[in-house]
């Protein structure tokens, strides 16, 4: 069960005391899941996999991918994978109805909002062109991704992204699954304590969960916030006049962002690089020097996807394996140093580094990151 629930809101989505009652069943599913059956997967590779695997390959397994095929069919890590898969459509099921029914209701809210004065803004441009990393993925099994759209002002994909935010994560990631944001602020406060920034663009923002902690870490910034999910950014917009902070909240790509030169004195990603691709990476790592003034600084935030043991890194590529992460196991194997070089940022400067969490997730995150040089 879920210790806590999300901070209401105006546009919050409220799920019926039965849907909580399956969400919190997904829930205690999942910490079932990734906690006890989890841990007895190493047992079971050690004491049978990797031993069976020797006999047959005349040699013990090294990468993950030995592993993997070592694993691939025993029963208890495919039961495992299998229940976890499952889990992880139910729970999108429960979601998505809720959102569904709440849609309506959401969409009015949102326009009552977008009629007044209002804080920040939101600009939205139709020419753009999802890209196909994202366009030829429903990314987390989510059915028609962050970009369905079946109604005029539809915020569905928003709304579901807000309450699926705070199930996915247990509310270990805070009543507003802001950790990643609060992480990297404080991150950033304590790397580069002479940085005071004037205007943060956050890329990749989709709500903006990840974008609220840095108004409130430096509220002397102008904060944007980019997207390419039109949904996504318009319940985004009305989320945050809900929670009382000014966002400028923009639909764009952040391969080639709608920005001028040298404008921002900080760009952030919360979890972003891991759902794009090898291309896309090295260009918004260029796009991200290009927008930084001189002594800027470049914050992504990600996934620990990198691990030092075989085992462990094969089941971190659990998820670009059953849900639908496809670039998740190649940034485990990326060199970041080299399109950071390339994007213009002295080497120097150049960083991967653990970003403690604010809040009661199990693990920290992965920071990468890059300072433009000065003038």
């Amino acid at each position: 069960m879920i210790s806590t629930r999300p901070t209401p809101h105006s546009m919050a989505p409220a799920p019926t005391a039965d849907e909580w009652a399956l969400l919190d069943f997904a829930v205690s599913l999942k910490a079932m899941l990734r906690g006890p059956m989890k841990a007895l997967l190493p047992q079971i590779y050690e004491t049978q996999a990797a031993d069976a695997w020797a006999l047959r390959q005349g040699r013990r397994p090294q990468s993950w991918r030995d592993v993997a095929s070592a694993m691939e069919d025993q029963p208890a890590y495919r039961w495992w994978s299998g229940l976890l898969r499952a889990q992880q459509e139910f729970y999108l099921d429960v979601t998505s109805t809720t959102c569904e029914r709440e849609a309506p209701v959401l969409i009015e809210r949102f326009r009552e909002l977008a009629a007044g004065p209002g804080l920040g803004s939101l600009t939205l441009d139709d020419s753009v062109v999802i890209p196909p990393y994202q366009a030829d993925v429903d990314i987390h099994c989510v059915p028609g991704s962050y970009f369905i759209e079946r109604t005029p002002d539809d915020v569905w994909a928003g709304a579901r992204s807000d309450l699926g935010g705070f199930v996915f994560t247990m509310g270990k990631q805070g009543v507003l699954n802001d950790d990643k944001g609060l992480s990297g602020a404080a991150f950033v406060k304590q790397r580069f304590p002479d940085l005071q920034p004037r205007r943060i663009l956050d890329l990749g923002c989709t709500i903006g969960c990840s974008t609220l902690p840095w108004c409130d870490a430096f509220p002397d910034a102008e904060v944007h916030a980019l997207d390419l999910s039109a949904p996504s950014l318009r319940y985004g917009w009305a989320r945050a006049q809900s929670l009382g902070k000014a966002v400028h909240f923009r639909q764009g790509d952040a391969e080639a962002t709608p920005y001028g030169d040298g404008g921002f004195d900080l760009v952030v990603s919360h979890i972003l690089l891991h759902e794009t691709s090898r291309a896309a990476l090295g260009n918004i790592i260029a796009e991200a020097h290009r927008l930084l003034a001189p002594g800027g600084v470049m914050l992504h935030i990600e996934v620990p996807v990198r691990r030092n043991e075989a085992f462990d890194q094969f089941l971190t590529n659990w998820d670009s394996t059953n849900n639908n992460e496809p670039f998740w196991s190649t940034l485990a194997e990326m060199d970041l140093v080299a399109p950071a070089l390339e994007a213009g940022f002295p080497r120097e400067s150049i960083f991967e580094a653990v970003v403690p969490t604010q809040r009661a997730k199990a693990g920290d995150w992965l920071g990468y990151g890059a300072r433009k040089a000065s003038i």
